[in-house]
């Protein structure tokens, strides 16, 4: 399914000249050696340029569309048109004269069996090259010097004569299309991609800029060892694949990961995302949707408006494209996994699809804010940093759980576990129930009430509200608000505190409630002692929300001690009461 996706893909960017023709990709180039009609080296142009990484501008090589370099092993394996200084000139700075005079040997052998019968003067340059360039002597030729070291650090060369680059003659071009849709070195069969007869292909193309994988690339379909093979077959003869397949998913995958501005790092997952039709509308939308990314020209009342419209089967006009609600999208997360890559998830759906199941996680996620957090809703990336120790070195979330919740999130299923352990492990060790931590109680509890079709008596609907919900009645939740009060009186009795009884009492009082809470009390009626010669009126409010919350216990003994669930519950109470303490009182109005 994932190959056929991007086949597609392929054929789609193919249509509207966005990507290279089968035999052709971009290739990163350092120099062009430059030839007279005689084959003679004249020059070396450096081709790189400056480009943008990050906020610098560095000089890095061009890429270019050249053939399609052949997937390189141990062997000793030659390019057209564009190689290294081991394959062009017979030279390199590796110490391995043997092995670099059959690269050389091996790179004129292939342009003699291309360019022989190719009627053109580049060709006939490019020939004459081969067949008087001395490898032994090109250490001291003049029109190397200036770029030599560069030139053996290991950089792409490519051919230019007074006429222009060779790659673009139209006469080596068609030898080499003809050339490489010839019948190749692998045996005739049907291609699970495509269903079309035609030649396998052994070693399928690299895939690169995968984060964390080999630079060099890394296979995304690979047999190599027999434990993997069947019936006899080897390599990649055991899920056949034609050329043209090969070629197309390979090509428009490093056409995704080439786009930097929209991939994306979940964990250690590389992701991209995709339209059927080809439009990077679909996808620059519904990245500002579900991962938060800024979304330029537009507001977040903006795309509020159109993914509303789009989840009621509307289309609408982004970025001068009409998105089409039942569009087909997919959703790829890749790891590193030695030379080869890991498939994290995969996901289709159509668009409209898609956006409903996050705005459906968003609304689980929805939770009174803090005056000073900027967001209005809860991007994935900062989900993840809630299980994270922000005080510790590596501050990426564990890998499996970036894939699965985004997965969740996408499918519209149950949250993973691991994520509220995750959650719950942050609140002990560090006793703050932040927004984004509460955000993840409320929405595991609430996805896990949908999927099992009942309420859990231990975390009710009830208290799994926006914001404080004074009427609830459930005893875990009221605790949490009563430390909460309980936390407020200690602080106005001693401002300034090093610290709270959050700080030594928090987790006990979640977890053995019958214990604790009794020492509490007592100690907040000394606290409320002091604040009335202070603050008499203050001291009154508090005395007031301590009757409130002790009414609601009815004269219920303490709980001795609260499974997860209530202690969900508790923090819920304790976030709910402490927000509630900070957020303005609207003002009556005037009739």
């Amino acid at each position: 399914m994932i190959l056929q996706a991007l086949t597609e893909y392929y054929q789609a960017l193919e249509r509207e000249g966005k990507i290279d023709a089968p035999g052709w990709i971009k290739v990163k180039v350092s120099y062009a050696l430059c030839l007279a009609m005689d084959g003679t080296l004249e020059r070396v142009d450096f081709m790189q340029t400056k480009q943008a990484k990050g906020k610098k501008m560095v000089l890095a090589p061009q890429s270019i569309s050249l053939p399609a370099p052949v997937k390189r092993t141990v062997g000793v394996a030659a390019n057209f048109l564009c190689d290294n200084s081991s394959y062009f000139l017979g030279i390199d700075n590796k110490g391995k004269s043997q092995r670099t005079q059959e690269c050389f040997a091996a790179c004129k052998a292939l342009h003699e069996s291309l360019l022989k019968d190719v009627d053109s003067p580049a060709a006939q340059a490019v020939l004459a090259f081969f067949r008087t360039w001395d490898p032994q002597e090109a250490r001291e030729n003049p029109a190397l010097q200036e770029h030599l070291d560069g030139i053996l650090a290991g950089g792409n060369l490519i051919f230019r004569t007074a006429e222009g680059f060779v790659h673009n003659d139209p006469a080596i071009q068609q030898a080499w299309e003809n050339d490489y849709n010839a019948a190749g070195d692998g045996p005739q069969g049907i291609c699970l991609v495509t269903g079309a007869m035609g030649p396998i292909e052994n070693i399928h193309p690299s895939i690169k800029n995968v984060a964390g994988a080999q630079s060099s690339g890394a296979a995304l379909v690979s047999f190599n060892a027999p434990a993997f093979c069947s019936y006899g077959k080897e390599q990649n003869l055991n899920a056949p694949t034609g050329k043209y397949a090969s070629f197309a998913y390979t090509s428009a995958l490093n056409h995704l990961l080439a786009d930097r501005d929209h991939v994306f790092r979940i964990g250690d997952a590389t992701v991209v995302c995709w339209s059927r039709n080809a439009k990077p509308a679909y996808a620059a939308l519904f990245e500002g949707v579900a991962f938060g990314s800024a979304v330029p020209s537009y507001t977040e009342s903006d795309l509020r408006g159109m993914v509303k419209s789009l989840c009621a089967g509307q289309p609408v006009i982004y970025q001068e494209d009409k998105l089409d609600p039942n569009m087909d999208f997919y959703v790829l997360g890749l790891s590193p996994n030695a030379a080869r890559l890991s498939v994290r998830f995969f996901l289709h759906n159509t668009f409209k699809g898609f956006l409903d199941n996050v705005q459906a996680h968003y609304r689980r996620l929805e939770v009174v804010r803090p005056a000073y957090d900027k967001f209005e809703t809860l991007p994935l990336w900062r989900l993840l940093n809630e299980t994270v120790n922000q005080n510790s070195r590596d501050k990426s979330p564990a890998p499996d759980l970036a894939g699965e919740v985004l997965r969740a999130v996408l499918l519209n299923t149950r949250y993973p576990a691991t994520l509220l352990n995750g959650v719950t492990l942050r609140i002990r060790a560090e006793r703050e129930v932040t927004r984004g931590r509460a955000a993840i109680l409320k929405a595991y509890y609430i996805k896990l009430s949908e999927t099992a079709n009942r309420e859990n008596p231990d975390i009710p609907k009830e208290v799994l509200q926006v914001s404080l919900n004074p009427d609830a009645n459930n005893i875990p939740y009221t605790l949490g608000r009563l430390f909460s009060v309980l936390e407020a009186i200690q602080e106005s009795a001693n401002p300034g505190l090093n610290a709270t009884i959050k700080d030594k009492y928090f987790n006990s009082a979640a977890a053995t409630p019958a214990i604790i809470f009794p020492v509490l009390t007592n100690l907040a009626q000394k606290h409320l002692k002091k604040l009335c010669s202070s603050n008499r009126g203050l001291s009154i409010v508090y005395d007031k929300q301590l009757t409130e919350l002790f009414s609601k216990l009815d004269g219920t003994e303490y709980p001795a001690r609260l499974n997860l669930p209530q202690q969900g519950s508790f923090q819920l109470g304790y976030y709910h009461q402490t927000q509630a303490r900070y957020q303005k009182k609207e003002e009556p109005k005037h009739v």
